[in-house]
Order: C-alpha cells, then structure tokens, then sequence
C-alpha cells in the first residue's frame, strides 16, 4: 500500500541554516624543546618545518620531554639534511632496544625546499640551527631548522638593549593600567 504524503503549502522563502562556527584547524602542536639561545646568537634569516626520523625508544623519551637541541646543528652530506648534536635521553624502560643518545638523526623535507634551503646555507657565514622539536596534533615528530647568521658581540648587545625598552615600556602600560 503506497501512502501519501499530505502536501502542506510551504513558505516560498525559507530560512537557510545557520552555518555552525568553523573550527580552527591551525597548527597546534605540543612543545618538546625550544632552542631560545639561538634567537640570541644568531640572525635568523629564514625557517623550515622538517620531520624527523627516530626510533620507538627516541619518540618515547621525547614525549617525557628529555631531550636539548642547544649544541645542535645541521649538517648537509649526500644529498640529505642530518640533525647532528641533539641529544635525546635513553627511556629507561627501552632496556637493551635502547637508542644512543646522540646519534645523527636524518630529517625530512620535500626536494624543492630541500635545494632552495641547501643552496643557501652553502654561502659563507650561514648555519643550520634547529630553532624547536615538537609533536603535532597527529603526533609526528617536527624539527624547525633556521637558516641563521651568527651575530657580533655589538649585535648581541643591540639586542639585549632593544628588549630591556620593549620590558620598561611594558611595565610602564601595565602601570598605567592598574593606576586607573
């Protein structure tokens, strides 16, 4: 038996749905370790997002937070891009499938920007210096290399001068604020 449906008259025009709020979909990403020394050694000219490979062990004593890229550097040897100098600590649950702690870790780029960034750190003065290690949301492993310049003992001290202004005129604003 077929039923009808009863045809109600329906308004010409109707209200379209309101849109649900997008979500931000940027990166967000959980911190391991941050190489603050390098923004004050060094000019950062430009930076570039590389994975990173690494053994279990490695991925396990990084999400513990153990590890220091502040005697790291890049190194370009065969065509590839190495992280040379991070030490990641053993996890001491790893026993005899353990890592070395500072072994040369292979990073992850696409080509183009592998050639544009390799033809740039060949110029004479630049360096390679891992600016953060951190997990994304889907739990991969990224590395920011910086394409720096070191700086001169006056640049350092430029720099430190153009902070100490940034901070009083902070405090002087936040002074003001409360005195209201």
């Amino acid at each position: 038996m077929s039923k009808k449906k009863n045809k109600s008259p329906q308004p010409t025009q109707q209200s379209a749905p309101k849109p649900k709020p997008k979500e931000d979909k940027g990166a967000t990403f959980k911190s391991i370790s941050e190489n603050r020394k390098a923004k004050f050694q060094y000019e950062i000219l430009d930076s570039l997002e590389c994975g990173i490979v690494l053994h279990g062990s490695e991925v396990k004593s990084l999400r513990n937070g153990k590890c220091s890229i502040e005697e790291a550097y890049g190194r370009i040897k065969d065509g590839e891009l190495w992280l040379v100098g991070c030490e990641i600590d053993e996890y001491r649950q790893a026993t005899i499938w353990n890592h070395p702690t500072k072994r040369v870790r292979k990073l992850l780029i696409h080509r183009r920007e592998f050639l544009k960034f390799a033809g740039r750190s060949k110029e004479r003065g630049l360096t390679l210096v891992p600016l953060r290690l951190y997990f994304t949301d889907r739990g991969v492993a990224k590395c920011v290399m910086g394409l720096c310049k070191g700086k001169k003992l006056h640049d350092k001290r430029e720099t430190m001068k153009k902070n100490d202004a940034k901070r009083e005129i902070q405090r002087a604003i936040r002074g003001k604020a409360k005195g209201r």
